[in-house]
């Protein structure tokens, strides 16, 4: 048993390291979860914003999200001009990972300071595609990102996640929705929906705006560089569910069959590979276990204990 341990423990440390972009498994930016702040942030401690971002099919929900803001020519721009995604992909998914993260997790004094710092890189970020200018602080554009981030990782959570009836009720994916729709008011956003329903036709009425996303960026997010073989397989799968549940607004433009289009079992598949991950990774991550320890709801992280050692 020993060996087959050592075999989990060395998968987990990887994983960690990968989508958090450090060799730790846990930044500073993780490690502030815990020391900045002593009460509860934004969200409520084990709440439905809680719940949706500390599951693991944020994985799926991730690449369903970068699909449909890349329908949108402005928000691809500022993407593609104004980051090195394609040099460092692994880089790009830290940071993205870091806002969820730190607003979702940190306390409310950390949150804000995650906000400001977002909002400060989001100033430099702007130019025109085809005369038409574009800028990451622009309320409609910053709406844009948060309609397709949101309208993801919520289908990702209903369709290869753990069910969130039984605790929240069958009205969960509403407060889901209105919950979170504070973080993208901290940054700028405006006129968010605030159920289900008024995101599925917030997304539809951006229809007239969106365009193709382009083949390299369809390719690019299908098979990322820099993966091991069992990091290609797993990765395989949670873009093949991707696929099947991106918005039906913007599925056309993004090149995918989209949610109602069948895929019952490519998400079977998904759901199985979710499940096995979250035996390997343990129940909770590593950002999540520092909120708990921060609000002396859990023990103390690992490297917590290191640094008292």
């Amino acid at each position: 048993m020993r060996p087959l341990a050592s075999l989990s423990e060395q998968a987990r440390e990887a994983f960690r390291a990968r989508v958090s972009g450090d060799p730790t498994g846990a930044p500073e930016w993780v490690r502030d979860i815990a020391r900045v702040g002593t009460g509860p942030g934004w969200f409520e401690p084990d709440g439905v914003v809680w719940r949706v971002h500390g599951d693991l099919s944020t994985l799926v929900g991730g690449v369903a999200a970068l699909l449909g803001q890349g329908a949108h020519p402005l928000a691809l721009a500022g993407v593609q001009r104004h980051s090195a995604y394609r040099e460092d992909p692994w880089k790009r998914l830290a940071g993205t990972a870091r806002w969820l993260v730190v607003s979702t997790f940190g306390s409310a004094e950390l949150a804000e300071r995650e906000a400001a710092r977002v909002r400060g890189m989001h100033a430099s970020v702007r130019g025109s595609v085809r005369g038409r200018p574009y800028s990451a602080s622009d309320p409609t554009l910053l709406r844009w990102v948060h309609l397709a981030f949101t309208d993801a990782f919520l289908a990702a959570q209903q369709g290869v996640g753990s069910d969130l009836a039984p605790r929240f009720g069958r009205g969960w994916p509403d407060a889901y929705v209105g919950e979170w729709s504070r973080a993208a008011r901290e940054l700028g956003a405006t006129d968010l929906p605030t159920t289900a329903a008024e995101l599925a036709d917030a997304l539809a009425a951006f229809r007239p705006e969106l365009e193709p996303v382009p083949t390299s960026l369809r390719s690019f997010l299908a098979a990322p560089p820099g993966l091991s073989p069992p990091e290609r397989l797993v990765y395989r799968g949670l873009s093949g569910a991707a696929a099947y549940l991106v918005s039906p607004s913007i599925a056309d433009s993004a090149g995918v069959p989209g949610r109602g289009a069948g895929g019952a079992a490519q998400l079977a598949v998904t759901r199985a590979q979710l499940r096995l991950l979250r035996r390997t990774l343990g129940r909770h991550s590593p950002s999540e276990e520092a909120a708990r320890w921060r609000l002396g709801m859990g023990p103390a992280p690992a490297w917590a204990r290191d640094d008292a050692a």
